[in-house]
């Protein structure tokens, strides 16, 4: 019988792929229900002690359901949480989502296949199926949602149910195959390879409705915004979506390799985290966060004339406080996540006294991820990888954006034999600038 891997490797046409036989395991990365006490009170809770490369079952789809051959991944942050087993066990989600009954049930098992960025060709339908087909070369939306909620024909970040594949489901896409429902397929950018097209999954999209969406800040031109971790996987995308849409994007960093990045992509301003003194947890010390805000609120109209309109959360703990305190009467702050630690605390009064809000923001729906996808594939928002890893490497790779040791994404090379491999279009990847439009740092 055909061999899967080959046919997908050498550019099978559809109908050999369904030829094909779907292979018994695969290999993927992840965790063991077994492991989840292995860190006990370890100050470092190093992912590359529970993250596991190996081989596990190949799972059913349901009707609803593609299997996608992943060519390509990239590592998030959630994927450090799953892999810290904080805040809590991921095999909690897993079970909570089992409850549900039917094909939800195949997601209690004692592994969990994580990964949240995927990029790759679907090689099986399920039966209910209808806009997608075997062949298709596909980027995987990382909101599962439940389509027979009523909130998620509102917003479908605002169902009960939906849920962050790969981190809140099994089946992730740090793995050769995955499992994803048609209601988060978007056809693949042709003119980027595959590791570049995995990188944009979650991270674009995110800052997509953060900044852009209309339930985000909506950045409008000429706004000031200040960006946290500027450098990061969210960061390098907030710094491009506020140039585009003619704001001001300050960018803060931890070195000066980033600061360098951040030039690269047009970010006007860089400010180095050691400039305002922030090192270590100032956020247990409330008059140290109000003493950092000024400095930092001092140094920014210094180089703007105004203190800034938005700012863009994600670090949480460690520098809450003071994006309350910094931004502008009336301004706005918006959060995604709390890398730092997600226990903030911030002086209210600058708050409701200065008439500041704060937005929650999580993921994006399917058409604010179309909505930014197509950005992307006319070439106006670039991925940013500084590494590419094997899968073998994945717990290597994770553990890089645990300890803060990278730029922009780091991909993951599933069933692509080599980086560079995916362009469809080379065409129009020469128009867009060739293998420069996308800033690679090494």
């Amino acid at each position: 019988m055909m061999d899967l891997r080959e046919a997908l490797q050498r550019g099978a046409d559809p109908e050999e792929l369904e030829r094909a036989v779907l292979p018994a395991t695969y290999k993927a990365a992840y965790l063991r229900a077994e492991d989840v006490d292995m860190f006990g009170d370890a100050t470092d809770r190093d992912v590359r002690k529970s993250l596991v490369v190996g081989e596990v079952p190949m799972p059913e789809i349901a009707p609803d359901e593609v299997l996608v051959a992943v060519m390509a991944s990239a590592v998030n942050y959630n994927s450090v949480w799953s892999a810290m087993f904080l805040p809590v066990p991921t095999f909690a989600f897993l079970k909570q989502f089992a409850r549900q009954g039917g094909w939800a049930a195949r997601h209690d098992l004692p592994h969990h296949v994580i990964g949240s960025d995927g990029a790759g060709v679907i090689v099986r339908v399920g039966s209910g199926v209808r806009r997608w087909k075997v062949g298709d070369e596909v980027v995987i939306h990382p909101s599962q949602v439940d389509d027979q909620e009523a909130g998620t024909h509102d917003d479908g970040m605002l169902g009960e149910n939906q849920r962050a594949w790969g981190f809140e489901t099994n089946f992730g896409s740090m793995a050769e195959y995955t499992v994803a429902r048609a209601s988060q397929l978007i056809p693949k950018p042709r003119h980027l390879t595959w590791e570049e097209a995995a990188s944009n999954t979650l991270c674009a999209t995110t800052v997509y409705r953060m900044l852009v969406g209309k339930h985000g800040a909506r950045l409008k031109q000429g706004d000031v915004v200040l960006i946290w971790g500027a450098a990061g996987g969210l960061g390098t995308y907030a710094v491009q979506m506020v140039k585009n849409g003619g704001g001001i994007p300050i960018g803060v960093v931890s070195s000066p390799r980033k600061a360098e990045t951040l030039r690269e992509l047009g970010c006007d301003f860089v400010i180095d985290r050691t400039e305002i003194g922030l090192d270590g947890d100032v956020a247990a010390d409330p008059d140290a966060v109000i003493r950092l805000g000024k400095r930092l609120g001092s140094r920014i109209r210094e180089l703007v004339g105004r203190d800034p309109d938005i700012v863009f959360e994600h670090t949480g703990r460690a520098t809450f406080g003071v994006s309350v305190f910094v931004v502008r009467r009336g301004g706005v702050v918006v959060t995604c996540g709390s890398s730092s630690g997600y226990q903030h605390s911030y002086d209210n009064r600058y708050l409701w006294m200065k008439l500041k809000s704060i937005i929650g923001s999580h993921g994006a729906n399917l058409q604010e991820a179309v909505d930014c996808t197509r950005l992307i594939a006319d070439g106006s928002i670039k991925p940013v990888l500084s590494e590419v890893y094997r899968l073998d490497g994945a717990a290597d790779a994770c553990r890089r954006v645990q300890l803060n040791e990278h730029v922009g994404k780091i991909g993951i090379l599933c069933l692509a034999p080599s980086a560079g491999l995916g362009v469809s279009d080379p065409a129009l990847r020469d128009r867009l600038g060739g293998n420069a439009l996308t800033p690679t740092i090494q």
